[in-house]
């Protein structure tokens, strides 16, 4: 059986939960409210992105990946809105803890406009790609 992570990391019992209603409900009670706030940025950014549970987490999807967030004891978690290689701002650099992680300390106000902004350029980039919508086949010219 795997080994479960010490309780000041671990995120919530993800294993319920079967949408994102049920995971910020399970998610550390001092970190729900950013949860919920962070999925209300999302969808204003991403407002077609269709939202699942993924890998344990919530998960968005816009004609390819958006982002993912988690919950922990400490902080909640935000990945793959942003690169390290990519061009960023000094705001999203102290935010970043590897190199597609950005992490917001429990307790202190989410980045908003920093959020949309990185979300909404996510589904730019995935719409310039012309990925297809997953579930739909692309169409033959």
């Amino acid at each position: 059986m795997p080994r479960r992570p010490s309780d000041s990391k671990a995120g919530p019992p993800n294993a319920v939960a079967r949408d994102v209603d049920a995971y910020i409900a399970s998610a550390p009670e001092a970190v729900q409210p950013m949860l919920r706030e962070l999925r209300a940025l999302i969808k204003a950014a991403a407002p077609e992105a269709t939202e699942r549970i993924s890998y344990g987490m919530a998960d968005y999807e816009d004609h390819g990946p958006v982002a993912n967030f988690a919950g922990y004891k400490n902080h909640v978690g935000l990945y793959g809105v942003i690169h390290e290689d990519s061009v960023i701002d000094d705001e999203a650099k102290q935010y970043l803890e590897n190199r597609s992680t950005l992490r917001f300390p429990a307790g202190r106000p989410l980045p908003a406009a920093l959020i949309k902004k990185a979300v909404a350029a996510r589904v730019a980039a995935n719409r310039a790609a012309d990925r297809p919508v997953k579930g739909k086949r692309p169409t033959l010219a």
